[in-house]
Order: C-alpha cells, then structure tokens, then sequence
C-alpha cells in the first residue's frame, strides 16, 4: 500500500497553531500524491458546473472592486438562511468576525477544552481565556448544566460553546442549549459556534432562527466547512443584540469581502437544492468512515455529530509520529492534536474526504497499528 516517499518541510509544524498548509508543506510538484485529511470542509460543493462558471466571469470579477454597501451581500445570505438580513454580519472567514467579537465585546470568558486555538489566542489578554477541562472519560462531551454552575461559580461573564465541537466532534441537542441560553440570560454574552452543524443531521440543528429570543447570544458560523470554500473567506455572524451589531459593524472595513466572494454568495440561493444533497452525501460518508474506524483495533474513535472524527492512539505511538508516517510513507494528511489545549499528545482529527479515500486512510491506519503492536 506504500507509495514513493513524500518529502515535506516539517519545520512548518513548529511555526503555527493550525495545520500548515499542504502545497507550502509538499510543494505544488506532490500536491497531487497527497490526501487531505485536515480538511474539514465540503468535498462535494460548490460542483465542477459552479466553478467553470466562476471560470468564465473571472476576469470581470477580479477586476472590479467588491460592493461599498454591506447590506447588499448580506441580503443575499439572508434569503438563502431566510432570516432577517440585519441580524447578519458577514465577515472574511468567520476567523475575522471571532476576533473582532473577542477584542471589542468580551472582558472574559468561559471555553471549554479542547477547542479551535483562535478562541484562546485572539482575546485582549492571556488572563481573559477561563478554561474549563472537558473530561476524556465522558469523551469530552461538554454537560451544559456542569458548565453553567461552573461558569456561576467562577463568576465569568461570557461563554463559548462549539456544537459540534471542534476538534472533539461532540454534539448538543438542541433542547439542552435552549435550556442553557434560557438559564443564562444574565450572561454578558454567549458565543455559539455552529461551523459544523450542517454536518449533523439530515435536519440541520441550528438555533439561527432562534436568536431573537436570547439577546445576549451570537451565532457564528464559517462557510468554509458547508460550502467547502476555505479558499474565499466567508462566515458570518448572527444575532438581533443591537449593541453587538453595532459594535461589529463599526470594527469592520468597508470592503472586508472580496468580488469572487461576492460572486460566490449569488449563486448560493440557485444552487440550495444540490448544496443540501452534497450535504447530505457528507453525513453519509462519515457515518460510514466513522463505522470502518470502529472496527480498528488500536484505536479509540469518539462519537461524532460533525464532518470529522478524533482518535485517540492507543499503542506506543504519539500523534505526530503517525502523522509524519502517514504523510510520508502513504500521502495521507491528518491533523495532529497534540497542540491542542487539553489534549494530550496520543489525538488526531480526520475528515471524511469521500468512500474510496477514505478506505485508503482506514487500511494505513490498520497497518501502521498492526505493524507497531507486533514489533
């Protein structure tokens, strides 16, 4: 199963929090001998039809500045979500609009961990981040009546909930995150990430549509993950909070998104049918990758409601050496955990990348796992 051995540049690892980035990593001469496994987005979408069609107007696009009025883009979004276009920000990924919420809106707050790193790393200050240990014996699953007495008992003004998490996969339902948002309605703000939830259910378990009745509750989503864009930049924000929207839109640059962004939202509305059955053909490929994984032996797979999964080792093996093996004997690419905040060094995190992709990754990680337990 071994292919020729791919050369990478593994001081790259050392340099950022997240993953690097596969063609600075491998060079555009491998980039095709390599999977992705760290990309946690819609493999399926946008469709080969959308792309020529982005082919043939960009020339026109790229040369033309983004529109000056916010509103016009978010209007946009706003059909297709069908919600109220001024509870909407759009941001350039959802990355920029975290930052902002977390410079401008929050004095401290509650995050539970393991998590994304831009939630500790882009606060005012170190001491802002209040962090409260998932425990890996209930798999990390975050119990939100333990997380509120928590949160009251160490007087913290503000919450995060990813759901599902990230990088863990864990899933909320959504009667316990209205229970939570109702009990909690003293809180300065709480900051709901739902990046991933598209990926959860054929019935999409948002709160979107609910956000009018908490005023203190953001929703921030990347449209990198559902619409398999990480390329263009695109998330957004929701919330009906007139103080918040205000803050945001004051913090953002008149032209924050770019025109083949722009472009991109406008065929979104014409396009929902075939987003949603890529949608659904995701949920599929994970449940079936999520099925393969747990018959492994040498590995413990967490339950998932998202697009990827979290492993944990259990041979003699720590995470990052199976990345590299993986990497360079197979041209396989996953996510090393061990950087992670309330991870120990035996986690990584894979994507679905599609059936036959996917049984690559399941047999090299068989192989790796039988090759170690029998030395």
């Amino acid at each position: 199963m071994q292919q020729q051995q791919i050369k990478i540049n593994r001081q790259l690892f050392t340099e950022t929090s997240h993953s690097p980035a596969l063609i600075d990593m491998v060079g555009e001469e491998q980039l095709d001998q390599v999977i992705d496994f760290c990309f946690i987005a819609n493999p399926y979408y946008p469709t080969d039809e959308m792309l020529d069609e982005l082919k043939t107007k960009l020339n026109t696009i790229i040369k033309a500045y983004p529109s000056s009025n916010p509103k016009l883009a978010r209007q946009t979004l706003a059909e297709v979500l069908q919600l109220d276009a001024e509870t909407l920000f759009l941001g350039n990924g959802a990355t920029e609009l975290i930052t902002i919420v977390e410079k401008y809106l929050i004095d401290d707050i509650a995050i539970p961990i393991p998590t994304f790193s831009e939630y500790i790393e882009k606060l005012r200050s170190a001491d802002a981040a209040k962090l409260y240990q998932l425990d890996p014996k209930k798999d990390y699953q975050l119990n939100l009546q333990d997380y509120a007495r928590w949160i009251r008992k160490n007087k913290v003004s503000a919450a995060l909930i990813i759901n599902p998490g990230n990088p863990t996969g864990q899933l909320m339902h959504t009667d316990e995150l209205r229970q939570f948002l109702t009990e909690m309605k003293e809180l300065k703000l709480i900051l709901l990430d739902e990046s991933f939830i598209d990926f959860s259910d054929e019935q999409i378990p948002s709160l979107l549509n609910e956000v009018h009745q908490f005023k203190n509750l953001i929703i921030v989503r990347s449209m990198s993950k559902h619409c398999g864009v990480p390329g263009l930049r695109l998330g957004y924000i929701c919330t009906s909070n007139p103080f918040f929207l205000k803050t945001i839109q004051e913090a953002l640059p008149i032209w924050n998104i770019n025109s083949i962004a722009e472009y991109f939202l406008l065929q979104l509305k014409n396009t929902s049918p075939i987003y949603h059955e890529t949608r659904l053909r995701v949920i599929q490929d994970i449940r079936e990758l999520h099925q393969k994984l747990k018959q492994l032996d040498g590995y413990k797979i967490y339950p998932t409601g998202s697009n990827f999964i979290l492993l944990k080792i259990e041979f003699e093996l720590k995470a990052f050496d199976l990345q590299m093996q993986l990497l360079e004997k197979y041209g396989l690419y996953v996510r090393d955990c061990s950087n992670k905040i309330g991870l120990d060094q035996y986690h990584i995190r894979v994507a679905s990348q599609g059936p036959d992709k996917d049984q690559l990754l399941v047999d090299a990680l068989q192989e790796i796992a039988t090759s170690c337990c029998s030395a």
